[in-house]
Order: C-alpha cells, then sequence, then structure tokens
C-alpha cells in the first residue's frame, strides 16, 4: 500500500501543481475524437466533392471543379430532390411543433399526476426501439394489408401509400420526441401566476398561448427545430422504406456513394450548409443564447 501510494503520489501532485497539464488530461481523448475523427472527416468530404471522376475508368480523381456543385442546381432531378428534401423537413418541423405545444401545455398545466406519466412514457417510447423497427412499423401501417386499409377500409378509407406523405409521418413519429421533451420541459418552468395574470386581464385561452406562452417557448422551439430539422434533412432510410420513389437528398447519396463519390460528398455538404445557415439565422435573432 505504501509503495503505491508513493508511485501514485507524484503523478497527482503534478497534475495539482500544473492545472493546464490537468485540463490537458481531461480534454486529449475528446478532442483526439473531434478533430480527427469528426473534423478531419468533414474536411476530406468537402475536399472529396471537388475532385472529379474519370468516365472510362470511374476512378476517382483528385483536383479542383465545381461541376458536382453545379450539377445540384442544373440537374433537375438534383435540385427537386434538393427542393423536395428541405420542404419535408420544414413540414417535418412545423408539424411536431404544432402538436408539441398544445401537448406540453396540457401535460405541464392541466393533466393530473397521473395522465402526465402515461403521457411521458407514451412520447419516450418510441426512443426505447431501433431505428429501422420504427421505420418498418410504419411501412406495415402504410403497406395494402397494414393497419389504415384492414381498419378503415370497409369505410372506403384506403391507405395513401408509400410516397411524400408517408416519408412525412414516418419521420414525426420518429423526431416527435427530440421536440416535444425540450417544450414540455421549458412548459413546466413557467410560473402558473402569469396564467392568472393573463386570465384577469381579460385574455382567453389562444390569446394567452400566443401572448405569454409562446415568447417563453421561443428557445425550447428552436432547439426542437434544430434536431427535427436537421435530421430530417439527412435521413436515408425512411425514403427508402416508405417513399415509394421518392428522391431526397440521402437517396441520391446512397445511390452514387459507389457510383460516383464525388457527387455524394457534394450533396453530403448540402445538409451541413443548410442547417449552419439556419443556425446563424437563428442566432442572429439571439434566441439561441437562451437555449
Amino acid at each position: 500500500m505504501t509503495n503505491q501510494m508513493k508511485a501514485t503520489k507524484p503523478f497527482s501532485t503534478a497534475l495539482y501543481r500544473h492545472p493546464r497539464g490537468r485540463l490537458l488530461s481531461l480534454l486529449s481523448l475528446p478532442m483526439t475524437w473531434l478533430i480527427v475523427i469528426y473534423i478531419i472527416s468533414i474536411v476530406l468530404l468537402l475536399l472529396t466533392a471537388f475532385w472529379h471522376t474519370d468516365p472510362f475508368t470511374s476512378k476517382v480523381k483528385p483536383g479542383f471543379t465545381l461541376n458536382n456543385f453545379l450539377d445540384i442546381v442544373q440537374v433537375p432531378s438534383y435540385l427537386a430532390a434538393t427542393l423536395r428534401t428541405i420542404g419535408i423537413a420544414a413540414a417535418v418541423t412545423v408539424i411536431c411543433i404544432a402538436f408539441a405545444i398544445p401537448l406540453a401545455i396540457y401535460m405541464a398545466k392541466l393533466a393530473p399526476v397521473w395522465q402526465r406519466s402515461l403521457l411521458v412514457v407514451l412520447i419516450t417510447l418510441p426512443l426505447w426501439a431501433g431505428y429501422l423497427v420504427k421505420i418498418l412499423s410504419i411501412r406495415i401501417v402504410f403497406s395494402e394489408s397494414g393497419f389504415i386499409n384492414s381498419t378503415f377500409g370497409w369505410l372506403g378509407i384506403n391507405s395513401p401509400g408509400y410516397g411524400v406523405f408517408a416519408t412525412v409521418v414516418a419521420l414525426v413519429y420518429l423526431w416527435f420526441p427530440y421536440m416535444i421533451i425540450p417544450v414540455y420541459t421549458a412548459t413546466a418552468q413557467i410560473p402558473d401566476n402569469l396564467f392568472d395574470a393573463s386570465s384577469d386581464l381579460g385574455a382567453k385561452g389562444l390569446k394567452t398561448i400566443g401572448a405569454v406562452v409562446l415568447p417563453l417557448l421561443k428557445p425550447a422551439i428552436i432547439a426542437g427545430s434544430i434536431f427535427t430539422f436537421s435530421l430530417s434533412l439527412g435521413d436515408y432510410l425512411a425514403a427508402k422504406f416508405v417513399g415509394g420513389s421518392t428522391q431526397l437528398i440521402g437517396t441520391i447519396i446512397a445511390s452514387n456513394i459507389n457510383l460516383n463519390p464525388p457527387v455524394a460528398a457534394a450533396f453530403a455538404v448540402v445538409p451541413i450548409v443548410i442547417v449552419l445557415t439556419f443556425l446563424l439565422t437563428v442566432r442572429k435573432t439571439g434566441a439561441i443564447e437562451n437555449i
């Protein structure tokens, strides 16, 4: 025991006497992961986007060309897929916000304790299942012999099948917990006397939500939107399994990753640029500082 103490004491003493060394020892592993694995990978991806594929040998050759980025705008199918992906991501975010706000208000301010606990379990339940399991469950719902046709078919209500609508539903199902959790947490922190004061001043339910609740929930909504929007932009499996013939940025990347890696890399840059633009826009409003 004495020998062990003597062996460890100099090292602990050195860390105590040198705060920079202590800080370096704490940050060395995560910074190595961040720089070597994450940042360098993104840099290599960006470099590959400027390379080109030899049409005869199908080999990627280093160089510098903007044709891969120009194809995103000039090729109609590529441009349509990009705009479609942005539209779907925006629609998923708006739907999640529309569902999250009233549900969060009910859970935090109106629901009994047992209902609140039950709703929390039901909301977080999809997080317990694997990503692929959730996608396959949505696929079964929209299939020809799935839940919609078997339950409502006798009423003349048929499944819309696989396509954009099924993709939006799948993405809302996947990412809704990432919206409702921060919104619910922020709603629970709103003092009840604000609701009482708004009612005393003559404001009704919708007026109170618009004038009192929404401004206080803005940071939480932005935090949830960052998740739902960015995750929807980069999703690939939802479009593959329930999108039918729907082409999104993720499906184009997957189809070109072996055939034309520079084009796939150029498309991979698009969600990064869009998310960074979104974050910079939000930052200018000052709301992101309160997240």
